[in-house]
């Protein structure tokens, strides 16, 4: 039996074949990056802290996973931000948007019994159990909940995807980056944002509806008549 001989990639041999080489790749890296650029220009003047967010109505949380059905360590830290918020008065309705796509997993309510527990009443927590990803969760809390302006809570490394998404959505945004432990989780979520950069890019330009739509919801219009 013959063993196939795996060839080595061939490199231009001319000076001109190296430098369109070059140039291929240099194209290649600055169209990679043009989506991440234009998240940080978008995003410039909109990512606040706890202590300096301004007011708004809402504070919409995106899920983060769960760990044996309750919120993972970087979804707490993101409660604990909405719930410090709502405490001091910034804001008056906690919007969580997660995945409850099967029964068993069910990130709204781990989120609402998280807050509950952190002394936001709830009756000012809304949820939304379509939020598949960043931009369904824009998108519905804008079509479906009627948000015009809120306060978005993630991690640093997630939240000027947030806030360019929402932002195209049509929601007035301003976001919130909670510390987090530099772990694996950090480091390949910050990766995966690479990717996620095009994605969003793409999600902007043709404007995809979410995968679950829905009819419009009243609760954030009541979770606010009723605060007030």
């Amino acid at each position: 039996m013959r063993h196939l001989r795996l060839r080595r990639p061939r490199l231009p041999r001319t000076r001109t074949g190296r430098r369109r080489l070059v140039q291929a790749v240099m194209a290649g890296c600055v169209l990679a990056l043009l989506p991440t650029t234009w998240m940080w220009v978008v995003t410039a003047d909109r990512l606040r802290t706890t202590a300096d967010a301004p007011r708004a109505d809402v504070a919409v949380v995106f899920g983060a996973g769960l760990w044996d059905g309750e919120p993972s360590p970087y979804l707490a830290h993101r409660l604990d931000a909405a719930a410090t918020l709502y405490r001091e008065g910034r804001v008056e309705v906690v919007l969580v948007t997660g995945d409850n796509s099967r029964k068993d997993y069910d990130e709204p309510d781990a989120m609402r019994g998280y807050l509950t527990r952190h002394g936001v009443p709830g009756r000012r927590i809304v949820s939304d159990y379509a939020g598949f990803d960043t931009w369904d969760s824009c998108v519905r809390a804008k079509k479906i909940f009627g948000v015009d302006r809120a306060i978005l809570i993630s991690q640093g490394f997630h939240i000027r995807r947030a806030v360019a998404l929402c932002r195209a959505a049509g929601v007035e945004s301003y976001g919130i980056g909670v510390a987090a432990k530099h772990d694996v989780t950090w480091y390949y979520g910050g990766a995966r944002e690479l990717l996620a950069a095009g994605k969003a890019a793409l999600d902007v330009v043709f404007e995809p509806d979410p995968r679950f739509l829905g009819p419009k919801e009243p609760g954030v219009a009541r979770a606010l008549a009723a605060g007030r």
